[in-house]
């Protein structure tokens, strides 16, 4: 989709653009807009597995959403996976979610890299999200097979192949690097 816009937004103004939500969504970071890409197969089978197995954990206080809007810090991105604790979850009069975004950080923001992204970008993203509030974040790279773990309090990690991969406290998930990449496996039986 071509869509002409102002050279520079406000946050305001971003948000109440009548399109932003299209498939895919589109992105608001320093005043500049972007769309984010068209996940490919890897990209998809990644992101459906892994947000089912994180709500899957029995007892946990957590929730994955695939695509929820965040807009926090004078931006306004969508993580491909955001995880929130449960009680963060904004509610309407009648106790459902609401249909618009949150004013927070993902507690765990997950992104998951395509081939026509910029790494720079998303690691922004993942920067970004920490510095306001967020406690973890994964950066996963299904062409290079690397996860890199992101924590506010050191430098960015490259996640061994066999080791468990860290998760929120509270969330009964164990899950190495290399069960996560054999989720792209086709088994056509």
């Amino acid at each position: 989709m071509t869509v002409a816009l102002p050279q520079r937004l406000t946050l305001e103004q971003f948000l109440t653009l009548p399109y932003i939500e299209e498939s895919p969504a589109w992105e608001f970071v320093q005043g500049e807009v972007s769309q984010k890409p068209m996940p490919g197969g890897k990209h998809s089978r990644i992101q459906s597995r892994l947000a089912g197995v994180i709500n899957g954990a029995v007892d946990s206080p957590y929730e994955a959403l695939s695509e929820l809007r965040c807009t926090v810090g004078g931006r306004s991105m969508v993580p491909d996976i955001a995880v929130l604790e449960r009680s963060q979850i904004p509610v309407d009069q009648n106790g459902e979610i609401v249909s618009t975004g949150v004013n927070i950080s993902p507690t765990w923001i997950i992104e998951i890299l395509s081939p026509q992204q910029s790494q720079m970008k998303v690691t922004r993203k993942i920067l970004h999200s920490l510095r306001h509030g967020g406690q973890l974040g994964w950066l996963i790279d299904p062409e290079e097979r690397v996860v890199l773990v992101y924590r506010p309090d050191r430098l960015p990690e490259e996640w061994p192949e066999n080791s468990e991969l860290p998760v929120l406290p509270g969330l009964s998930l164990s899950l190495t690097v290399e069960q996560l990449f054999s989720w792209l496996q086709v088994n056509r039986r």
